[in-house]
């Protein structure tokens, strides 16, 4: 689970990236679910379109990618979603959480 700091952090970094997933009409499906875990091995920090043809809630997608990918959420803005996992070999380092936090 992220804290505050921590997506502050993400959020800051996802700015500049362009979406690697895009989730139309055809939704969640096993392929996409496979798509979105191995970019997110590769990247850590991934942003994910959802198009207008998907038929479903851009907060059904993301709970539903996070679930599937073990991923956390970043950030929701309008139609895109910013997912984050740490990597076996770790690339991005996150603020450390407050002790309050834990």
């Amino acid at each position: 689970m992220l804290t505050g700091k921590q997506k502050r952090y993400l959020r800051g970094l996802g700015h500049s990236l362009k979406p690697v997933i895009l989730v139309g009409k055809g939704e969640i499906s096993k392929a996409l679910i496979k798509e979105t875990d191995d970019a997110l091995e590769i990247h850590e920090l991934i942003k994910v379109k959802v198009l207008e043809s998907c038929f479903m809630d851009r907060h059904e997608v993301a709970e539903q990618l996070t679930e599937a990918t073990r991923s956390d959420l970043a950030q929701v803005l309008g139609r895109t979603l910013l997912l984050y996992r740490k990597a076996k070999e770790p690339k991005l380092e996150l603020p450390k959480k407050d002790k309050k936090s834990q």
